[in-house]
């Protein structure tokens, strides 16, 4: 990168307002792990097939190695950085580990963000809802089946509240 093809971008990110100075090619991705050092944000294959590095876009699940920095301008972005305070992610990531969903943990953050965002639209999700909302995240290690089981014991925990 030269200094003359940087400009500003001005987003929030995980509640902050931040400015930073970016190249114009440079995706979200690179920018939250490589400049911003938001390392919650993976990287498996970096084509938006895996959901690996998925992030929430003003509050819809993206993955973020698709996502021009440029793009977030004026908008808010949040990371599973981002989210360590909401209900949902903790009773999420509880179940993530008592049921079996967490093996390498590699894709578990963008999991979680987009189970995050699916059971803010369902919260009484059937089996099949849960593998059709999730189909964006690839995990390696668990199968899915302990991923749909989580997913669907965080919706009956939550609803219990």
């Amino acid at each position: 990168m030269t200094s003359h093809s940087l400009f500003p971008v001005v987003f929030h990110l995980n509640g902050e307002k931040i400015s930073i100075q970016i190249d114009p090619h440079e995706t979200l991705y690179s920018t939250l792990r490589e400049r911003l050092r938001l390392v919650g944000t993976k990287g498996a294959c970096l084509e938006g097939e895996c959901g690996s590095c998925t992030i929430l876009l003003d509050g819809k699940p993206v993955t973020s190695c698709l996502v021009l920095t440029a793009q977030v301008a004026g908008r808010k972005v949040t990371t599973i950085e981002g989210f360590t305070n909401e209900e949902s992610i903790q009773v999420l990531q509880k179940h993530f580990v008592t049921d079996g969903a967490v093996q390498c943990g590699y894709c578990t953050p963008g999991l979680i963000l987009n189970a995050a965002a699916f059971l803010e639209k369902n919260q009484n999700p059937t089996e099949n809802d849960i593998r059709k909302g999730m189909e964006g995240n690839l995990c390696r290690c668990t199968g899915y089946n302990k991923i749909v089981d989580a997913i669907k014991n965080a919706a009956r925990t939550m609803d219990q509240k």
